[in-house]
């Protein structure tokens, strides 16, 4: 190095051991807030202002609960969440449900692609049904050839595009001292729209697809550390894993839900404000923003549009792969060669080239993603109670079944999510 040239400190150790410990929780809590997502909290934002806010303090601590506790029983066993589910319920049960979450899956992506289409036609006119197959194609190509820590690592840069949200808050107006007063003590309306938009958050923000996903990376993640083994096979590793699936997964859901509040923070700030209360899709919330808060705030909304889009594609359709396999006894890595896991891979590219495709057939993609919430409500229940009675299973999990606490937080979340479906079929008469 010449002696002029400056020198960059390297990162120091505390630095580098925080970002390590994120992985799979960070990218599962991401692909949360995918365009489908950006469109359910768009919507609250936009149709009820501030009011439902407090929402999303609610689901946080829910989330993290049932999300830890998808990534104990992968990290423990050393197997995806299907094959765990097959262990306690009978087959056709699991069968029947990962069934259902591949076809809201395809209906997922479907949305996601459609809405990553119309967001890019905004920034850089074009036909949005071909960037749509743009998008799909480019997501299975990265998932299929990127060797997995080099796609993981990718993954993980494009949580940064959440960043947009954040920032867009920061471009509009925002009367902090009510959105504070109603966030603590919101104005509640005991009516049809406001409890099905309470459910469509709850679905949007806890969904099946999100435990099969992670409990998947966590095997995943065995499979390339040499070192790593399934918990109940290395005690002496027991600590150190739970303390970082604990961190990673808090962080993860702590970004997810906080995407989410700015999200319809920005909306209710804006187009509730200016008597805009009807959103049909993200990148409609993203136009309707041009007018009333300005073209950097329009732009950012579009791109993060996109950005999430490619991030949660890869989710949707590798937690179908990953449910598929593990029913079916498949071999299932992304880290293995194509020749080797054909099946595998075969249902990641199936998945993501029909959700392209339904954007070609005469379907309304938002009564489908309605119905994609509607499947997401019937899977999640059982799914949710079957995951419990997994991890507190001493036969499954030897003697690292989950703490006290945690299981009561999850049967709390799988209550509140039976609630919320049962309040879903409600609406329905």
């Amino acid at each position: 190095m010449k002696p002029d040239e400056p020198t960059i400190a390297p990162p120091s150790p505390e630095a580098s051991t925080w970002l390590s410990k994120l992985g799979p929780g960070l990218i599962t809590g991401a692909a949360d807030d995918d365009p489908s997502g950006i469109a359910t909290y768009s919507q609250a934002g936009a149709q009820f202002g501030f009011n439902l806010l407090w929402t999303l303090l609610l689901t946080y601590p829910l989330m993290a609960a049932i999300q830890v506790i998808s990534a104990n029983i992968g990290r423990v066993t050393g197997r995806g969440l299907a094959t765990n589910l097959q262990r306690y319920a009978p087959r056709q049960v699991v069968w029947g449900v990962v069934g259902l979450l591949l076809v809201a899956n395809i209906i997922n992506i479907a949305a996601d692609v459609a809405a990553m289409g119309e967001a890019m036609s905004l920034v850089v006119p074009g036909r949005p049904l071909w960037y749509a197959v743009g998008f799909g194609v480019l997501s299975v190509l990265l998932q299929v050839f990127i060797p997995y820590q080099r796609y993981v690592n990718l993954l993980k840069w494009l949580t940064l595009v959440l960043l947009a949200y954040v920032a867009t808050v920061f471009v509009v107006h925002v009367p902090w001292g009510v959105v504070l007063k109603t966030t603590v003590w919101p104005r509640v309306a005991w009516n049809k729209d406001y409890l099905t938009t309470i459910v469509a958050v709850f679905g949007t923000t806890i969904s099946p697809y999100l435990f099969f996903w992670q409990a998947s990376q966590e095997v995943e993640e065995l499979r390339a550390d040499d070192a790593a083994q399934p918990l109940r096979q290395a005690p002496e590793q027991v600590e150190r894993q739970f303390s970082r699936i604990r961190f990673d997964t808090l962080v993860g859901m702590g970004v997810s839900n906080s995407v989410a509040f700015f999200i319809m923070l920005t909306t209710a700030a804006t187009l509730h404000a200016q008597g805009v209360h009807d959103i049909q899709s993200s990148a409609q919330a993203a136009s309707a923003l041009k007018p009333v808060a300005g073209e950097l705030a329009f732009v950012l909304f579009a791109l993060g549009i996109v950005g999430t889009g490619l991030l949660a594609i890869p989710v949707l359709a590798g937690s179908a792969a990953y449910a598929m396999a593990g029913t079916f006894h498949w071999k299932s890595s992304l880290g293995a060669e194509f020749s080797a896991a054909r099946k595998f891979y075969g249902i990641i590219i199936v998945a993501t080239l029909a959700g392209v495709g339904i954007n070609f057939m005469p379907i309304d993609p938002i009564k489908a993603l309605y119905w994609s919430a509607v499947l997401n409500g019937v899977i999640a229940v059982p799914v949710m109670a079957i995951m419990m009675l997994v991890a507190s299973s001493p036969r499954i999990m030897g003697n690292l079944t989950i703490a006290p606490r945690l299981r009561a937080m999850g049967w709390l979340c799988t209550g509140v999510m039976a609630a919320a479906t049962i309040a879903m079929f409600a609406s329905f008469f």
